[in-house]
């Protein structure tokens, strides 16, 4: 299956150019045209292989959850010239990464396990289990590292270290609760929880957007909602829909994106399995099946389709 490994496209009117860990940015003045790759990360580390469609389906999840929380607070996102490429305002980044969590999973519950009961100056309440769900969302930001590990941070070291304005840090904090029970609202109706998940955000004109994408399986967890209280009370694994599922087959193959920890190799079934779980995502979450465009090489479509936008601007 055809993936997008990278792109390396030279446009005649490009002002820049970013590559993260799984998305590559083209600049034109303020306008920003970024391509959700089908490159996987997990531990902060970029997986050896792409996922054919992993990319369409974030770029799609992400657009309609920006086009239906525009009624919380403006976002970023203009137009989709293409299933992987989203094109809209350049916005100043805030440096923070805004994580809110509803269960105790994933980083809490190893922080959990290891005997801590503070994280990022929040406190997580005693006897609890793996997935049980907290009294009341927690908020536990994170540094956003242009390279390597982004790391926990409290509110307070936040505003002290003048990182961000307190007036500012408790719009975040407004936005980020408000954006939460939107997507648990959501998900729902699909019939999923939304677990966790994290936003990122920027100025634009002085105004606070929300940029990135929003409530995708790259950047939430979600469990299936119907037998969660059953294999809660039976003790038994949750089943994740989103990236965890990655995570813990990297953890059982000795990988955590610790020194001296080598990356597993990942065979052809293992990429079939992962871009299989993306596209349930995507059908349980739109409750429609993903349109796969094929007509010619992926890389070539999305060149030709960001082509035609910027002959629209001229």
């Amino acid at each position: 299956m055809d993936a997008v490994k990278e792109t390396n496209f030279e446009f005649p009117s490009q002002t820049g150019f970013y590559r993260g860990k799984v998305r590559d940015v083209y600049y034109f003045g303020n306008k920003m045209v970024m391509v959700a790759s089908d490159r996987i990360s997990a531990f902060d580390f970029i997986l050896p292989r792409p996922i054919p469609y992993k990319g369409q389906v974030l770029n799609q999840i992400a657009a309609r959850n920006l086009k239906e929380t525009t009624d919380i607070v403006p976002n970023w996102l203009e137009i989709i010239p293409d299933p992987n490429v989203s094109i809209g305002k350049k916005c100043q980044t805030i440096p923070i990464e805004m994580v809110i969590r509803g269960y105790l999973t994933g980083h809490s519950w190893r922080e959990y396990r290891s005997g801590k009961r503070i994280l990022c100056g929040v406190s997580m309440p005693e006897g609890m289990k793996e997935d049980d769900k907290f009294p009341e969302p927690i908020i536990t930001p994170a540094t956003k590292a242009e390279e390597g590990h982004d790391e926990d941070i409290s509110r307070e070291d936040i505003i002290s270290k003048g990182i961000v304005e307190e007036k500012q840090y408790e719009m975040l904090e407004e936005y980020t609760r408000k954006l939460y029970q939107r997507g648990c609202e959501v998900a729902n109706e699909q019939g999923l929880i939304l677990v966790d998940t994290k936003y990122e955000f920027g100025l634009y004109e002085g105004e606070v957007n929300i940029i990135d994408e929003v409530h995708t399986p790259d950047s939430s967890r979600y469990f299936y909602k119907d037998d969660y209280a059953i294999r809660q009370k039976a003790g038994e694994p949750q089943k994740h829909l989103s990236k965890e599922f990655t995570r813990q087959w990297l953890i059982s193959q000795g990988f955590q994106g610790l020194p001296g920890q080598e990356m597993p190799e990942m065979s052809d079934d293992k990429v079939e399995e992962i871009s299989e779980r993306y596209q349930e995502l995507y059908v349980q979450f739109t409750g429609e099946p993903l349109k796969k465009e094929n007509s010619k090489p992926i890389n070539e479509r999305i060149e030709e389709n960001i082509l035609n936008w910027i002959r629209n601007q001229e």
